[in-house]
């Protein structure tokens, strides 16, 4: 079969729903289809290579980029929006942007990504369009584009239930979405939204789809004392550092450095500069990291620290590319229905421990424990893919083969 992959790049160059996409594609590929991408990139960074044997268009959205910043892309707080509006001024192409997008509502992402979808469907005749979302741009072209293949969706992050922002039209969007479309791959903490919930009416369409993450790692190069490692985004009231930053503050482990990687810090600066009074130079944040960057710090790490998010409808991928290095994972959940809970529980080097409980001597004492007892253990990877085979790369292929 022949695939077309659309990947959004526009608001993160890193993004890890790309890099899932490109996943898939190699392994279609391994299994003997015809893979080509779509990259929609921000015209600052460019998109990275495909992977090997796949075909890769791009169009470059640097309007987009630039409303998008001077905006703040709209998020609360912030920079007051008279001064927002006054950068916006100074770049023409993000005010057209603005326009074509918050006026008209037809942004020239979905506009123009619409028309390379067809003219790509025109010249290579494609079996089936797969949009990867979210952002949703993508998915809203594909919804209208002509093409004569199969319209599919990898709805990677919920769309109406998304409970982060509210989302334009709600759950009758997202049924109008699915009702232009042949099929659509979710989560399974996304079902309870079509078993009893207002998206039952398209259960038929839905497919659940594990992550394709589940990789062998490299071996951890020699170093002295412990190495933990966040890599990740933080958003307020999503995924937050807080509990993170106050337990390893008052762990009173003068060999183990916490490294936290990623953005979003702007709106915890002073929960990290808190830290960084209790821990010193052994509190390390190197901000936003291109993936082979990234990647190598979680190849150096002794322990892999996981997030919990707010919202039990949400799950982050990052999860199972830990464990299939076999390292220790702490993962802190800030929810008693954290979604990960049931997989941590059959992963025997984690520890799962719940803001709820407090940073409380009893807590610390549990961590320290912990930490003592999993330094320089690693399970072989073999016993990790039994464990979760649904999140292998080549699983989720034959998973995504069979659905169509």
């Amino acid at each position: 079969m022949r695939f077309l992959l659309i990947l959004d790049r526009v608001e993160n160059p890193a993004s890890a729903n790309a890099l899932l996409g490109c996943r898939l594609a190699a392994e279609l590929m391994d299994q003997g289809h015809e893979v080509h991408l779509l990259e929609l990139w921000d015209g600052a960074h460019t998109p990275s290579a495909p992977p090997e044997g796949a075909l890769q268009h791009t169009q470059a959205f640097a309007d987009e980029r630039l409303m998008n910043t001077a905006l703040e892309n709209g998020a609360k707080g912030g920079t007051p929006v008279p001064l927002r509006l006054l950068r916006l001024a100074a770049h023409p192409t993000a005010v057209a942007a603005a326009f074509r997008q918050l006026v008209l509502h037809v942004p020239r992402r979905t506009v123009d990504s619409r028309r390379e979808m067809e003219r790509l469907d025109a010249q290579y005749h494609f079996d089936a369009v797969c949009a990867v979302c979210a952002p949703y741009r993508a998915a809203f072209a594909l919804e209208t584009a002509q093409i004569g293949g199969k319209k599919l969706l990898w709805q990677l992050d919920p769309y109406a239930s998304n409970r982060d922002y509210t989302a334009p039209g709600g759950f009758a969007r997202e049924g109008q979405l699915l009702d232009a479309v042949d099929a659509s791959f979710i989560t399974p903490q996304a079902l309870p939204d079509y078993e009893g919930g207002p998206l039952s009416a398209w259960r038929g369409k839905v497919h659940v789809l594990g992550f394709p993450v589940l990789l062998p790692a490299p071996e951890t190069p020699a170093h002295t004392g412990m190495r933990c490692v966040f890599c990740g985004s933080l958003y307020p009231t999503v995924r937050e550092p807080d509990f993170a930053l106050e337990l390893f503050a008052r762990l009173h482990a003068p060999d183990l450095t916490l490294t936290m990687a990623g953005g979003g810090w702007q709106r915890f600066a002073a929960q990290a500069e808190q830290a960084a009074g209790a821990l010193g130079d052994r509190f390390v944040r190197p901000g936003p990291l291109p993936p082979a960057e990234a990647a190598a710090l979680e190849t150096g790490a002794d322990v892999l620290v996981s997030l919990g998010n707010f919202y039990d409808n949400q799950m982050p991928s990052k999860l199972f590319s830990y464990f299939g290095t076999g390292k220790p994972v702490l993962h802190l959940a800030v929810s008693e229905t954290d979604p990960t809970l049931p997989y941590l529980a059959r992963y025997p080097l984690g520890l799962a421990l719940q803001k709820k409980d407090g940073v409380t001597p009893e807590v610390l004492d549990r961590l320290r424990g912990w930490l003592a007892h999993v330094q320089g253990h690693r399970l072989p990877y073999e016993q990790i893919a039994a464990l979760y085979p649904e999140f292998t790369p080549q699983q989720v292929a034959r998973d995504f083969l069979a659905a169509l």
